[in-house]
């Protein structure tokens, strides 16, 4: 592999994972920065690929440290092969715990300044920080913030042995009424088996009726979404009116896999926020993910535009000099992807705005 020189990528959640990987595999030396340890992170479910790692990193099936069976699979699961990947990448060099307070650049890099004043620079710098991206404020000036779609959801995993439902659904459901919607999905075990007994249900509650909460609690501040509420935070009267909610508007076995999350208080309230780009790039600075575009979950596409992203940006970068094109490249990655991330967005906020309007 020739040298493609440095890039620094601002986060490691699924689409920063997936960019360094695809900058790795083009010959770029990467570092990520990582604000968090891995723990307390949130999301629920999504579509992988058929050979998702094999086409990220373009090893064969052999040399993949931990594959990804195709189909329905949580965050963690994905989170976890495409860890176990950076980690088996000489050209990747994952920093944990490090905080970045502020990004820069000149006319030759770009960098990043981290909360202990470690300036961490590279040819090229990449935002995956998430919608409260920091690497966004930099390159979006005028529009900075993704803003609250009107509510939240709710997500929990229940294992099937504790649950003993007999009634075991094979497909992604949607349930509920015109103020509650029910996205329910089959998961496999965390081992990867389909086996009866092993089996998981996983579910994500939309509900626009608690914003007050989401408000009080400091996780929504004026237009913006601020954190979501962790298990420890969600009060008790909260747990038991979703409890009772529960037991009146959703058939087993959803109702009880969400009993069961309520009882162990595993359930996350993630506020949904929204946010449509006018542009992905400054200078030597790009967006992905959700730093780049943040749709409604209810689009289902979500994990599909960040792995475009991620490989139209090696793409982009791949075709042009080394360091002299980043530019030039950025330009061209913008052009690929800016329409198609705008249409995601928009295509999800009739949704938003109609369900958010029923609970006001």
């Amino acid at each position: 592999m020739h040298s493609h020189g440095t890039a620094v990528i601002v986060g490691a959640s699924l689409s920063g994972l997936m960019t360094a990987l695809t900058l790795s595999r083009i010959g770029m030396r990467v570092t990520l920065l990582e604000r968090s340890d891995d723990t307390g992170r949130t999301g629920a479910a999504l579509h992988a690929p058929d050979g998702l790692i094999e086409r990220i990193t373009g090893l064969p099936s052999a040399q993949i440290p931990q594959p990804i069976a195709p189909g329905i699979q949580t965050w963690f699961a994905v989170h976890g092969a495409l860890r176990a990947a950076i980690e088996a990448d000489p050209a990747i060099e994952l920093r944990q715990n490090t905080a970045v307070r502020s990004v820069q650049q000149d006319g030759s890099q770009a960098w990043a300044v981290t909360s202990s004043g470690e300036r961490v620079s590279g040819d090229l710098l990449v935002g995956a920080d998430g919608h409260r991206s920091v690497v966004r404020r930099r390159v979006a000036p005028d529009k900075p913030d993704a803003t609250f779609a009107g509510y939240v959801i709710w997500i929990g995993i229940a294992d099937e042995s504790s649950i003993g439902s007999t009634r075991w659904p094979r497909d992604v459901a949607f349930l509920g009424d015109f103020d509650n919607t029910l996205l329910g999905y089959p998961l496999p075990g965390i081992d990867g088996s389909s086996a009866v007994g092993s089996r998981r249900l996983g579910w994500a509650w939309y509900d626009a009726s608690r914003n007050d909460l989401l408000r009080s609690s400091g996780a929504v501040e004026g237009n913006v979404v601020r954190h979501s509420l962790m298990p420890a935070g969600i009060p008790n009267t909260t747990y038991r009116e979703l409890a009772r909610q529960a037991r009146n508007l959703f058939p087993t076995p959803w109702s009880d896999a969400i009993l069961d999350s309520i009882e162990r208080r595993a359930v996350i309230g993630t506020p949904i926020a929204e946010y449509v780009p006018d542009q992905l790039v400054r200078g030597r600075m790009a967006l992905v993910g959700d730093a780049a575009h943040v749709p409604t979950p209810m689009t289902g596409s979500g994990f599909s535009e960040s792995l475009q992203d991620a490989e139209a940006l090696a793409a982009a970068v791949a075709v042009q000099p080394a360091r002299s094109g980043i530019e030039t490249a950025l330009h061209d990655y913008e052009g690929a992807r800016l329409r198609s991330a705008r249409s995601l967005v928009q295509s999800g906020q009739g949704f938003s705005r109609s369900f958010a309007a029923r609970a006001a």
